[in-house]
Protein backbone atom coordinates (compact mmCIF):
# COMPACT_ATOMS: atom_id res chain seq x y z
CA UNK A 1 0.00 0.00 0.00
CA UNK A 2 1.51 3.09 -0.88
CA UNK A 3 1.51 5.64 1.74
CA UNK A 4 -1.25 8.86 1.96
CA UNK A 5 -0.90 11.93 3.35
CA UNK A 6 -4.38 12.23 5.91
CA UNK A 7 -5.03 15.51 7.74
CA UNK A 8 -7.03 15.08 11.05
CA UNK A 9 -8.85 17.97 12.80
CA UNK A 10 -9.25 17.90 16.63
CA UNK A 11 -10.92 19.69 19.05
CA UNK A 12 -9.94 18.97 23.40
CA UNK A 13 -9.72 20.66 26.30
CA UNK A 14 -6.46 21.37 27.43
CA UNK A 15 -6.93 21.93 31.42
CA UNK A 16 -5.95 18.36 31.68
CA UNK A 17 -2.90 18.20 29.33
CA UNK A 18 0.67 19.84 29.64
CA UNK A 19 0.33 20.98 26.06
CA UNK A 20 0.31 19.55 22.44
CA UNK A 21 4.27 18.21 22.33
CA UNK A 22 5.40 15.31 23.88
CA UNK A 23 7.00 15.61 27.20
CA UNK A 24 9.15 12.86 29.31
CA UNK A 25 7.20 13.86 32.90
CA UNK A 26 3.89 14.75 32.02
CA UNK A 27 0.87 14.12 29.51
CA UNK A 28 0.35 15.71 26.84
CA UNK A 29 -2.40 15.94 23.85
CA UNK A 30 -0.27 14.38 20.94
CA UNK A 31 0.69 11.21 24.25
CA UNK A 32 -2.68 10.51 24.08
CA UNK A 33 -3.39 10.94 20.83
CA UNK A 34 -0.64 8.52 19.60
CA UNK A 35 -2.06 6.18 21.85
CA UNK A 36 -5.09 5.80 20.42
CA UNK A 37 -3.51 5.73 16.84
CA UNK A 38 -1.72 2.96 17.86
CA UNK A 39 -4.77 0.88 19.39
CA UNK A 40 -6.07 1.21 15.67
CA UNK A 41 -3.17 1.17 13.45
CA UNK A 42 -0.70 -1.06 15.57
CA UNK A 43 1.96 1.76 14.44
CA UNK A 44 3.41 5.46 15.59
CA UNK A 45 3.37 7.74 12.72
CA UNK A 46 5.14 10.74 12.84
CA UNK A 47 2.40 13.13 13.87
CA UNK A 48 2.77 17.01 12.52
CA UNK A 49 0.63 19.57 14.74
CA UNK A 50 0.02 22.96 13.50
CA UNK A 51 1.24 24.77 16.66
CA UNK A 52 2.32 23.89 19.83
CA UNK A 53 0.01 25.09 22.04
CA UNK A 54 1.36 25.35 26.07
CA UNK A 55 -0.35 23.77 29.20
CA UNK A 56 -3.78 24.37 29.85
CA UNK A 57 -4.51 25.98 26.57
CA UNK A 58 -7.73 24.85 24.61
CA UNK A 59 -8.47 24.25 21.05
CA UNK A 60 -11.73 24.19 19.08
CA UNK A 61 -9.92 23.34 15.59
CA UNK A 62 -6.43 21.59 16.19
CA UNK A 63 -4.57 20.25 12.66
CA UNK A 64 -2.59 17.43 12.84
CA UNK A 65 -1.29 15.35 9.35
CA UNK A 66 0.68 12.09 8.95
CA UNK A 67 1.26 9.75 6.35
CA UNK A 68 0.09 6.05 6.76
CA UNK A 69 0.50 2.90 5.32
CA UNK A 70 -2.40 2.00 6.33
CA UNK A 71 -5.79 1.65 3.80
CA UNK A 72 -8.31 2.32 6.43
CA UNK A 73 -10.89 4.66 4.93
CA UNK A 74 -11.04 8.39 6.39
CA UNK A 75 -14.74 7.75 7.91
CA UNK A 76 -13.54 4.70 9.79
CA UNK A 77 -10.71 6.60 11.33
CA UNK A 78 -12.46 9.35 12.67
CA UNK A 79 -14.46 6.79 14.32
CA UNK A 80 -12.08 4.98 15.50
CA UNK A 81 -10.18 7.42 16.99
CA UNK A 82 -13.39 9.25 18.35
CA UNK A 83 -13.54 5.16 20.24
CA UNK A 84 -10.49 5.31 21.93
CA UNK A 85 -9.74 9.14 22.61
CA UNK A 86 -11.00 10.18 26.38
CA UNK A 87 -13.95 12.46 26.54
CA UNK A 88 -11.94 15.40 26.63
CA UNK A 89 -10.92 15.42 23.12
CA UNK A 90 -12.59 14.45 19.68
CA UNK A 91 -11.63 14.09 16.17
CA UNK A 92 -13.86 16.72 14.34
CA UNK A 93 -12.64 15.93 10.73
CA UNK A 94 -9.89 13.19 8.75
CA UNK A 95 -9.72 14.05 5.13
CA UNK A 96 -6.59 13.33 2.79
CA UNK A 97 -4.61 15.98 1.65
CA UNK A 98 -1.85 16.17 -0.84
CA UNK A 99 1.71 14.45 0.19
CA UNK A 100 3.17 17.57 0.23
CA UNK A 101 1.09 18.78 2.71
CA UNK A 102 2.57 20.06 6.37
CA UNK A 103 -0.24 20.80 9.32
CA UNK A 104 2.15 23.26 10.51
CA UNK A 105 4.49 24.13 7.99
CA UNK A 106 1.66 24.75 5.18
CA UNK A 107 -1.02 27.12 7.60
CA UNK A 108 -1.07 30.49 6.48
CA UNK A 109 -2.58 32.04 9.51
CA UNK A 110 -4.73 30.84 12.80
CA UNK A 111 -6.85 32.75 15.26
CA UNK A 112 -7.05 32.48 18.68
CA UNK A 113 -9.74 33.85 21.23
CA UNK A 114 -8.83 34.78 25.11
CA UNK A 115 -12.46 34.45 27.24
CA UNK A 116 -12.93 36.14 30.12
CA UNK A 117 -15.84 35.77 32.41
CA UNK A 118 -16.43 39.35 33.65
CA UNK A 119 -18.65 39.12 36.59
CA UNK A 120 -18.40 39.18 40.86
CA UNK A 121 -19.05 35.84 40.85
CA UNK A 122 -17.39 32.94 39.64
CA UNK A 123 -19.23 31.00 36.99
CA UNK A 124 -18.52 27.04 38.06
CA UNK A 125 -19.20 26.00 34.65
CA UNK A 126 -16.00 28.10 33.30
CA UNK A 127 -13.53 26.73 36.10
CA UNK A 128 -10.50 26.03 33.68
CA UNK A 129 -12.13 27.50 30.68
CA UNK A 130 -12.18 31.20 30.98
CA UNK A 131 -10.79 33.84 33.04
CA UNK A 132 -12.72 34.94 36.24
CA UNK A 133 -12.01 39.11 36.19
CA UNK A 134 -14.03 40.95 38.36
CA UNK A 135 -12.86 44.38 37.78
CA UNK A 136 -15.54 46.56 35.33
CA UNK A 137 -14.13 46.09 31.39
CA UNK A 138 -14.32 49.11 29.14
CA UNK A 139 -14.45 47.68 26.25
CA UNK A 140 -14.19 50.85 24.26
CA UNK A 141 -10.89 51.56 25.84
CA UNK A 142 -9.62 47.94 25.42
CA UNK A 143 -10.84 48.29 21.74
CA UNK A 144 -8.50 51.30 20.87
CA UNK A 145 -5.63 49.30 22.81
CA UNK A 146 -6.24 46.09 19.93
CA UNK A 147 -6.54 48.24 17.08
CA UNK A 148 -2.79 49.40 17.28
CA UNK A 149 -1.78 45.77 17.28
CA UNK A 150 -3.15 45.85 13.90
CA UNK A 151 -0.87 45.42 10.52
CA UNK A 152 2.69 43.98 10.31
CA UNK A 153 5.33 44.46 13.72
CA UNK A 154 8.09 43.50 15.56
CA UNK A 155 6.61 41.34 18.64
CA UNK A 156 9.62 40.91 20.75
CA UNK A 157 7.91 42.69 23.89
CA UNK A 158 4.98 40.83 23.60
CA UNK A 159 7.05 37.20 23.65
CA UNK A 160 8.71 34.86 26.66
CA UNK A 161 12.00 34.56 25.79
CA UNK A 162 13.37 30.83 26.24
CA UNK A 163 15.61 28.22 24.66
CA UNK A 164 13.58 28.40 21.45
CA UNK A 165 16.05 29.89 18.51
CA UNK A 166 15.10 33.85 18.07
CA UNK A 167 14.33 34.61 14.18
CA UNK A 168 12.10 36.71 12.91
CA UNK A 169 10.19 38.52 15.51
CA UNK A 170 7.28 40.19 12.77
CA UNK A 171 3.89 38.94 12.65
CA UNK A 172 1.25 40.55 11.27
CA UNK A 173 -2.26 40.29 12.81
CA UNK A 174 -5.35 40.81 10.67
CA UNK A 175 -7.78 40.80 13.12
CA UNK A 176 -7.80 42.31 17.15
CA UNK A 177 -10.68 42.69 18.85
CA UNK A 178 -12.22 42.89 22.08
CA UNK A 179 -16.21 42.31 22.01
CA UNK A 180 -19.16 40.64 24.87
CA UNK A 181 -21.99 39.05 24.95
CA UNK A 182 -23.44 39.28 28.71
CA UNK A 183 -20.38 38.51 30.77
CA UNK A 184 -18.52 37.11 28.70
CA UNK A 185 -16.15 39.20 27.49
CA UNK A 186 -13.72 37.99 24.53
CA UNK A 187 -10.18 38.88 22.79
CA UNK A 188 -10.08 37.54 19.07
CA UNK A 189 -6.59 37.82 17.26
CA UNK A 190 -5.74 36.49 14.06
CA UNK A 191 -2.49 36.89 12.52
CA UNK A 192 0.27 34.82 10.14
CA UNK A 193 1.73 33.31 13.12
CA UNK A 194 2.35 33.42 17.08
CA UNK A 195 5.16 33.91 19.18
CA UNK A 196 5.73 32.26 22.19
CA UNK A 197 2.87 33.64 24.95
CA UNK A 198 1.89 35.95 22.52
CA UNK A 199 -1.36 36.32 22.92
CA UNK A 200 -1.15 35.83 26.25
CA UNK A 201 0.71 38.74 27.07
CA UNK A 202 -1.12 40.77 24.83
CA UNK A 203 -4.24 40.37 27.11
CA UNK A 204 -2.15 40.70 29.98
CA UNK A 205 -1.18 44.24 28.68
CA UNK A 206 -4.31 45.01 27.78
CA UNK A 207 -5.50 44.28 31.31
CA UNK A 208 -3.28 46.79 32.38
CA UNK A 209 -4.99 49.79 30.32
CA UNK A 210 -8.49 48.56 31.59
CA UNK A 211 -7.08 49.12 34.79
CA UNK A 212 -5.38 52.22 33.80
CA UNK A 213 -1.73 51.10 34.26
CA UNK A 214 -1.55 51.94 30.23
CA UNK A 215 -3.24 53.87 28.24
CA UNK A 216 -4.17 52.40 24.65
CA UNK A 217 -1.92 55.23 23.56
CA UNK A 218 1.32 53.76 24.39
CA UNK A 219 0.90 50.57 22.65
CA UNK A 220 3.08 51.33 19.97
CA UNK A 221 5.98 52.64 22.14
CA UNK A 222 5.87 49.42 24.05
CA UNK A 223 5.85 47.81 20.65
CA UNK A 224 8.69 49.92 19.59
CA UNK A 225 10.62 48.85 22.95
CA UNK A 226 11.34 45.67 21.89
CA UNK A 227 11.62 44.76 25.81
CA UNK A 228 9.74 42.08 27.61
CA UNK A 229 9.52 44.28 30.17
CA UNK A 230 7.78 46.80 28.95
CA UNK A 231 5.09 45.23 28.63
CA UNK A 232 2.26 43.96 30.77
CA UNK A 233 1.84 40.22 32.76
CA UNK A 234 1.18 36.81 30.73
CA UNK A 235 -2.25 36.36 31.44
CA UNK A 236 -3.11 32.91 32.72
CA UNK A 237 -3.78 30.22 29.97
CA UNK A 238 -6.95 28.89 31.15
CA UNK A 239 -9.07 31.26 28.89
CA UNK A 240 -6.89 30.72 26.15
CA UNK A 241 -8.41 28.92 22.61
CA UNK A 242 -7.29 28.38 19.46
CA UNK A 243 -10.41 28.89 17.45
CA UNK A 244 -9.18 28.56 13.88
CA UNK A 245 -6.65 27.61 11.57
CA UNK A 246 -6.02 28.68 8.09
CA UNK A 247 -4.30 26.55 5.08
CA UNK A 248 -4.28 28.33 1.12
CA UNK A 249 -7.65 26.78 -0.79
CA UNK A 250 -8.72 24.69 2.29
CA UNK A 251 -12.21 25.79 4.04
CA UNK A 252 -12.20 24.06 7.41
CA UNK A 253 -14.84 26.17 8.85
CA UNK A 254 -17.32 23.51 9.12
CA UNK A 255 -14.99 21.55 11.51
CA UNK A 256 -14.91 22.72 14.38
CA UNK A 257 -17.00 23.43 18.22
Amino acid sequence: MAARNVLITLCYDGSGYHGWQVQQNAVSVQQVFQEALYKILSERPSLKGCSRTDTGVHARQFCISMQLESAIPCQRLQGALNHFLPADMAVLDCREVPMNFHARYSCKGKEYAYEIWNHPVRSPFLRDRALHYWYPLDLEKLNRAAGYFLGSHDFTSFCTTDSRERGDMTRTITKSEWSREGNLVVYRVAADGFLYNMVRILVGTMLRVAQGKFQPEEMPEILEAKNRNRAGPTAPACGLWLDQVFYEGMDLSGSRL
